[in-house]
């Protein structure tokens, strides 16, 4: 499926351009504000509640798929170095989804559910993906950049949600706060947390969830596994220049 998939490209050179503007287009999403810091495991985790902190976060987490999507189109941009916890934040390995829009519509979105590599690796990879490489749209061009907004979602563990059977699976889900990974075989799809505001209704959100990978919407089978997962949401402001 693309939504799990990532694909590096090699940014493109050309003249650069100063990352100023690209801070007035982002603003911070407020879900949950957290710092994240490296523990033993080596991955990225929300140790507490900061929202300066978690705002600073979330305007370098844009400006680096912003930039990664210039670079690929031919325009190369300054990108600000990160110090301290930050640094340390985009090296750790992590697991991001970016999302383009376009006044409100879907134009991309790629993204990784396993912590892999460099959060920063990931998030540069999957923008580039997003616009150049989701098969259900064209390539995103240059001209289209300044019309383009751009989301990043920071991906928590995978935990598995044992069910006795679809209602109990149902009842489980917490419509707003659970993305969803849904697998039976071959067949695996994913919606992120954004999804329950166009698909609010359990029953509704699971059905498309396995439409999406390619079954009926009342299918149903023993072999069925389902993960859940939290996201820490940016997003750029509509038409901010």
């Amino acid at each position: 499926m693309r939504t799990d998939s990532a694909v590096n490209h090699e940014p493109a050179e050309s003249d650069s351009i100063p990352h100023t503007d690209l801070e007035q287009r982002v603003r911070h999403c407020e879900r949950s504000a957290a710092v994240y810091a490296v523990r033993g495991d080596g991955l990225l985790h929300c140790v507490r509640n900061d929202g300066v902190a978690h705002e600073k976060l979330g305007q370098l987490l844009l400006q680096t798929a912003r930039c990664a999507i210039s670079s690929a189109l031919g325009q190369a941009v300054a990108l600000p170095e990160p110090t301290g916890e930050l640094a340390n934040a985009l090296q750790a390995p992590g697991a991001s989804f970016v999302t383009l829009n376009q006044r409100e519509e879907l134009r991309g979105c790629i993204g990784s559910l396993q912590a892999h590599r460099p959060l920063i690796t990931d998030i540069q990879a999957n923008a580039v993906a997003a616009a150049l490489h989701d098969s259900r749209f064209a390539p995103l061009t240059l001209a289209e950049l300044d019309i383009t907004t751009v989301e990043v979602s920071v991906l928590s563990a995978m935990q598995p949600l044992p069910f006795a059977c679809e209602a109990d699976a149902l009842a489980q889900l917490r419509p707003g706060v659970d993305g969803v990974v849904f697998e039976c075989g071959r067949y695996r799809s994913t919606f992120l947390p954004q999804v329950w505001e166009q698909l609010p209704n359990a029953r509704q959100f699971m059905a498309h969830l396995k439409h999406k990978a390619g079954l009926a919407p009342d299918f149903w089978a023993a072999e069925v596994r389902l993960q859940r997962y939290t996201v820490s949401k940016f997003k750029e402001v509509e038409g901010a220049s």
